[in-house]
Order: C-alpha cells, then sequence, then structure tokens
C-alpha cells in the first residue's frame, strides 16, 4: 500500500522529481530552466512583465508549491537581565537573543555615534580584472568582509535532517541555530541591521507607515555599513563605471533610495521596498512566503518562535550533504505558520557585504550571476522591477 500511495503521489509531482532534477543532472532531464529552479528557490515567481513592472509583481504558481501549515508556534518567554530567553521547538535547548531596544538608533543625527571608518587602503580599489569579472568582484566583496562569521566559533547550526522540495514531514527535531555568540549583537552593521527588522508588516499589500525614526534608522543603517570595506569598495566599482557619483555622499543617497524607498507589490502602492522582501520577507495574500533570504532575520524569527525551521533540501549533486560549517543552505521553514517550501541563504555573512554583493550583481549583473564565494560556486538571482530591486537571491550552483 505504501508503494501504490508513493507512485500516485510521483505522478502527482511530475515522476517524484527533486533537488537534483532541476539542475539537468545525468539521471533525468528536466525540461524546466534555471530561472524556473529560482522561482522554486527563492519562493518568488516569474519575473513582472513591463505592465506590472510599476504597480505589483505578478507570478506564476509552480507546481512544486505546498499548501500552508497553520501550525501555532510558542510565545516568547521574558526573564529579567535585559535579554529574551527562548526554548527550541521540541525544548532540546534554550539559546538567547537581545530585545528589540535599539532606542540609541533613533536618536537624531546629530546625536548618532557610528564606529570608526575601516582602514584599508588600497584593497578597495577594485582592478581591472574586477572590473570585467563579476565573480572577480564577489570573491573580493567575500574577501572583504572583515565581520563575516565563523562557524563554531561565532555560532552553531544543527542542519536536521534532509528532504525534498515538495515533502511536508518536518525532518527537524529542532532549531536551525542551536547558538549565537552574544558578541554578534554588538557588532555596529549587526545591531543596526537588527533594528530595522520590527519596521514592516509582513503582509504583502498592506501599506507600509514609515515614521520619522524610521527613516533615521535606515540612514543611520546606511552610514554605519558605508564605513565598512565591502560598500567602500561597491563605491568605487560602481563609480569606476559611472552607475554611482564619486560623492561618497550622494552614493549614501543612492544607497538609501535602492534598499528603502517603497513601491507597489501584491496590488498596493508603498507596500514593500527591496529591503523588506529581500531580507525581512512578506506573506502573501495567498499564504505564501516571499522574500526572507537574511540569516540574522532567520534566527531572530526562529528564537522568537516565529519561524519553524523544517529541514535543509537535499542538494542537486548526491553526497554533498550541508553541516555545522556549511554557510550557504538550501532550506524550508515556516514563518508564521506559513510554509516556505525551499529557501536559499548565506549564513554567516555580514549585513554590509550582502547588501555590497546584492547591489554590485543588480547594477553590474544579469538576472543570472554565477560567481564564487570563498568554497561556495552560487548563482545570485537578480530580478529587476523597473528601477528597483524585485528580488534578489543565491542559489547554490552545486
Amino acid at each position: 500500500m505504501d508503494g501504490l500511495i508513493k507512485g500516485l503521489v510521483d505522478v502527482a509531482l511530475g515522476g517524484n522529481r527533486n533537488h537534483h532534477d532541476d539542475d539537468n543532472n545525468d539521471e533525468q532531464r528536466d525540461e524546466r530552466s534555471r530561472s524556473s529552479w529560482a522561482e522554486i528557490v527563492s519562493g518568488e515567481e516569474d519575473r513582472p512583465t513591463p505592465q506590472q513592472q510599476q504597480e505589483e509583481e505578478q507570478w506564476q504558481d509552480d507546481a512544486y508549491r505546498t499548501t500552508s501549515n497553520t501550525r501555532p508556534h510558542q510565545s516568547d518567554e521574558d526573564n529579567n537581565d535585559g535579554w529574551q530567553t527562548v526554548g527550541d521547538k521540541h525544548s532540546r535547548q534554550q539559546h538567547k537573543v537581545p530585545k528589540d531596544n535599539w532606542n540609541q538608533y533613533k536618536l537624531p543625527p546629530d546625536e548618532q555615534q557610528y564606529s570608526n571608518e575601516v582602514e584599508v587602503g588600497g584593497r578597495v580599489e577594485p582592478s581591472e580584472d574586477e572590473l570585467t569579472d563579476l565573480s572577480r568582484a564577489s570573491e573580493k566583496l567575500w574577501d572583504l568582509d572583515l565581520n563575516r562569521l565563523v562557524p563554531g566559533n561565532d555560532y552553531e547550526i544543527d542542519c536536521g535532517e534532509g528532504k525534498k522540495v515538495f515533502q511536508k514531514d518536518d525532518m527537524a527535531q529542532g532549531s536551525l541555530f542551536t547558538w549565537v555568540n552574544d558578541d554578534v549583537f554588538r557588532k555596529p552593521t549587526f545591531s543596526r541591521f537588527l533594528s530595522l527588522l520590527d519596521n514592516y508588516n509582513p503582509h504583502q499589500g498592506s501599506k507600509e507607515v514609515v515614521t520619522s525614526e524610521e527613516r533615521q534608522e535606515q540612514a543611520s543603517f546606511i552610514e554605519e555599513i558605508s564605513r565598512t570595506a565591502p560598500i567602500k569598495y561597491l563605491h568605487k566599482y560602481l563609480a569606476s563605471k559611472g552607475i554611482a557619483s564619486g560623492s561618497y555622499q550622494d552614493f549614501k543617497r543612492m544607497m538609501t533610495s535602492l534598499w528603502f524607498d517603497l513601491y507597489g507589490r501584491g496590488g498596493t502602492s508603498g507596500s514593500s521596498s527591496a529591503f523588506e522582501h529581500v531580507f525581512v520577507g512578506e506573506i502573501k495574500q495567498n499564504n505564501q512566503v516571499s522574500g526572507f533570504h537574511n540569516w540574522l532575520q532567520f534566527y531572530h524569527e526562529e528564537a522568537n518562535g516565529r519561524v519553524d525551521y523544517q529541514g535543509y533540501i537535499f542538494p542537486r549533486r548526491r553526497g554533498e550533504i550541508p553541516d555545522s560549517e556549511t554557510q550557504l543552505l538550501t532550506i524550508q521553514f515556516e514563518w508564521n505558520g506559513v510554509l516556505k517550501s525551499v529557501s536559499s541563504t548565506l549564513i554567516g555573512v555580514s549585513p554590509e557585504f550582502e547588501v555590497a554583493l546584492y547591489t554590485l550583481c543588480f547594477y553590474a549583473g544579469e538576472e543570472d550571476n554565477h560567481i564564487q564565494l570563498g568554497p561556495y560556486s552560487v548563482n545570485i538571482k537578480c530580478y529587476h522591477l523597473g528601477d528597483r530591486i524585485g528580488s534578489v537571491f543565491p542559489i547554490s550552483d552545486s
């Protein structure tokens, strides 16, 4: 009987497709393109047509979509030491995250205190090879990410068990993150990034209201990351190509506009931004998670009981199973009870690195950007929404 049921499921899902099929491997050729695989990996859908770009994204449903599971999540537990202690979903262990108390970042501009400028000298000057080869430029950004965390030293993850895209069983006994060093949240760019996460309504199509304090947080985040090597390199790179002004102040205003200016998505103008979609995530009206590609947001939501990690997606190549050292993961999870069947995330990278990398690919790359980041072969998928970032996210090329 089990075999019969499995056979019927395989037929319904197009022949038991899995993560390997979508790479057109030697075992079975799949007619779906890399672009289609990107839609599955990201939880996004097809790029918008020119007629749709001004107001919203309209994507095609994917055959691999699974319906949402509205399983309830545990509530937060507070203690008295200024931190928040939260047990994982099976009480395997506990970990701590700082409470969302970023009052110093809400101060007026003349009262803000920023970290010192990073002194990297000529390292932020792009070479001719880097200016003509996006992969070399991306490798340089990886090397310049001085704040990238070290697995086992700064944090620990437990990948749990693997699964295929269409499988609904929860293959992770506990949380993805089992521990993150407290010092991580004291890094200026990390803490300013975290201060932005509570500024958004997660429901796509809900008009965002941006307060003066939130605008200050946005400007302060851009100012903070602009003092780091990856953003300095990005400016030199884009200025060399005539894409950005040579003025660093003008460049910072351009970055603030690119990532935080509101645009329409889900049929409502002013309901989304590149930062919200890519890093924070949105819940579509048809109960699907869209965007949400940042590990800090994942950790924050998981520790607060709003994310339920359900296992990693089997790699395309057999034998390449992720472990606690892996920093590019393809995973499945629920957010606020809504399933994201598959999503790829870079683990442990700094906020400035991701902003720099995705901005670089948006301005100087194409829809598919096949690059090397340390040991990882990655495709940075980049969708334009007119002159805005519609979506951008990593996909493992291995």
